[in-house]
């Protein structure tokens, strides 16, 4: 039985939603299938790792003593030893217990986890792990990035600027000068690494744009500040696969622009309006979305097209998802950005596309599998004579 590392948490704003995602999507139906034995590593706000199984519990996280239990616990280690392996004291004196981890399945929603950061470490570590390997994370999670390399295969994205905190503290009078020039209002704000719809604002005024700015600053070192789009539809597309890919179905977020799709909307409570009337109120996305969005065929068509071409051009693997904008009008559809682990991995698109979160999981597992063993084809050893003139 193959023994997966389920790894959630981290030092990032979306600590609490990698929480869910871990424990609901991922851990409880890799146990269903009984096919795996699952480890839970949980890391802390402040970095530091942890390995138990009652971190599967959620109760020990909406209790909050989750803060004892890392009081009174040792943190885990990890051994790279041409793979990994979890390392912690045993509590006997002098003893630890030790787990190779065969696959690895992240959980990390933002900074140093989604943005690319565990990717490369696992990659160091030579193990299998789900999702978009370390070159897509880091292009899915700068949204600037994410633009100019679709923008520039033909893809068109709504007028955007970015600028970075250090530069808006100096002189924000010419960066905000600068923004009025190129965009028009209404506009968004966002931290561009940043997932969640953390830290993003709808902006009208100069005085709301300084605002926004400084908000989104304070969760990241680079903002990006985009035009919105008029008419508009948002839709957003889960997909996964490697080199075959399988899209879920188009979702049509239920909400206004002023009412934008933002933190509270997506995770409390059904959103601010406590759901659509004659919509599911249950938590989530699924209780305020469109599934399938409700849209032309030749429009619906259009749209999850860009979604297959925006996950190839930045080399998405495993899964992600594709947010887009439609200008209901013109129906012209633009990229917005791409979310390399989608929160609770899109569960509720995928069941509504028939596929349960037990085959999800297997899936993914299974991509995961197939894209390192392509990897592994890779020759890395090149023998040379240089160091023998030393």
């Amino acid at each position: 039985m193959k023994t997966i590392a389920v790894i959630f948490g981290g030092r990032s704003a979306e600590h609490d939603i990698s929480i869910v995602t871990a424990l609901a999507s991922i851990i409880k139906p890799l146990e269903l299938t009984k096919k795996y034995h699952i480890e839970a590593v949980y890391i802390a706000k402040n970095g530091a790792w942890y390995w138990s199984d009652k971190l599967k519990d959620i109760n020990l996280y909406s209790s909050g003593n989750i803060q004892d239990f890392i009081h009174k616990t040792q943190p885990a280690s990890v051994q790279f030893d041409g793979g990994l392996t979890l390392v912690k004291a045993s509590g006997i004196a002098g003893r630890k217990t030790a787990r190779k981890i065969d696959i690895v399945f992240p959980a990390m929603h933002g900074t140093y986890g989604e943005d690319g950061s565990l990717m490369g470490l696992l990659r160091m570590a030579n193990v299998p792990f789900v999702g978009c390997d370390m070159d897509a994370s880091v292009l899915a999670m700068d949204k600037v990035l994410a633009k100019q390399v679709v923008e520039s295969e033909g893809i068109p994205v709504a007028k955007y600027e970015f600028l970075y905190r250090q530069t808006f503290s100096v002189k924000p009078k010419e960066v905000l000068d600068d923004i009025e020039k190129s965009l028009s209002y209404p506009m968004f704000v966002k931290p561009a690494h940043l997932g969640s719809s953390i830290g993003i604002s709808r902006v009208t005024t100069r005085t709301e744009l300084q605002n926004a700015v400084e908000v989104a600053g304070h969760y990241d070192d680079k903002v990006i500040v985009e035009e919105e789009i008029p008419n508009l539809v948002e839709v957003t597309l889960p997909i996964m696969g490697n080199e075959q890919l399988r899209p879920a179905l188009l979702e049509r977020p239920l909400t206004k622009p002023e009412d934008f799709f933002d933190f509270e909307t997506k995770y409390l409570k059904g959103g601010k309006k406590g759901g659509q009337k004659g919509k599911s109120t249950a938590k989530g996305t699924q209780g305020y979305s469109e599934i399938p969005a409700k849209l032309e065929k030749s429009l619906y068509d259009k749209a999850e097209k860009v979604g297959r071409r925006v996950y190839r051009i930045l080399g998405c693997c495993g899964i992600a998802r594709i947010d887009m904008l439609i200008n209901q009008k013109t129906n012209e559809v633009y990229f917005n950005e791409v979310n390399p682990l989608p929160g609770g991995l899109y569960a509720h698109n995928w069941r509504a596309a028939g596929i349960s979160s037990v085959d999800l999981v297997q899936t993914l597992v299974r991509l995961a599998e197939e894209h390192f063993a392509r990897k592994q084809q890779q020759n890395t050893a090149f023998s040379t004579n240089y160091l023998q003139q030393f």
